[in-house]
């Protein structure tokens, strides 16, 4: 990646840059046998596709904050880079009471009716599919999101040293998140070739970075896997190796 590059953004239009096609989140959920291999190009325009959802349709701007009540999950990472393209401060399991925004999954759509803006859910399910019934009170994503534009301007350039990030009780700018994935990255020894399997949870620096940040800073790719005791040591020592996985993080 760029050594100017200052914010999620920048690394995601770094990585677009540098190889569009190549693999950047490839995601398991072993509770339900999903796969999902997301390139650079495809996860960009996802990304894209959601920010113009928060800045065109939700009227969200720099310096809002989104609750953000999902777990380790592919459309997760579109979220925070959405966030983070837009200029709003993504708070994983934070307080819907005291945010503007909501994003919620099936386990937390109560909890996220205490937020009195805009609400989103997010069905979870393979392939992204939408909810049998819209949940009462939220904007169904997999309804909203795929009529938006595929690319992306933010109204106000996203500033470097605003809020970013909140995880585990840390608020980061973006320019702190860059730095601590950069740091990260070296300590995890990872570079372009550097394909990182995940187990971690994103409620904590640590799983987030592993699972997104640490690899996207490094040109590398993740494989995410949500549930991923239910494959054991045999299962994953299979998918370390057909995945050509590098580097192991599972817990």
């Amino acid at each position: 990646m760029n050594a100017s590059d200052r914010t999620p953004a920048d690394l995601l239009r770094s990585a677009l840059a540098a190889d569009p096609a190549r693999p950047l989140v490839t995601f398991y959920d072993d509770a339900t046998g999903e796969r999902v291999e997301l390139s650079v190009a495809t996860f960009a325009n996802w990304v894209a596709k959601t920010a113009n959802l928060l800045q065109g349709e939700l009227s969200a701007s720099p310096g809002d904050r989104l609750a953000l009540l999902l777990p380790a999950h592919w459309q997760t990472a579109v979220w925070l880079l959405a966030c983070a393209s837009v200029g709003v401060t993504a708070e994983l399991g934070g307080d819907p009471a005291d945010a503007d925004y909501v994003v919620a999954g099936p386990d937390s759509l109560e909890a996220g009716l205490a937020c009195s803006g805009d609400r989103v859910a997010l069905s979870l399910a393979p392939l992204g599919r939408r909810f049998p019934t819209p949940p009462a009170g939220y904007a169904d994503y997999a309804v909203e999101v795929p009529g938006q534009g595929d690319r992306f301007a933010p109204f106000v350039p996203v500033d470097p040293d605003a809020p970013a990030l909140v995880v585990d009780g840390t608020e980061l700018t973006a320019a702190q998140l860059v730095g601590r994935a950069r740091r990260d990255a070296t300590e995890l020894g990872l570079g372009p070739a550097s394909r990182v399997l995940s187990g971690q949870s994103y409620d904590t620096w640590a799983g987030v970075s592993a699972g997104l940040y640490a690899p996207l800073v490094a040109g590398g790719s993740v494989v995410l896997c949500r549930h991923v005791e239910e494959l054991g040591a045999e299962g994953l020592a299979k998918r370390v190796e057909s995945e050509r996985v590098t580097l192991t993080l599972a817990h």
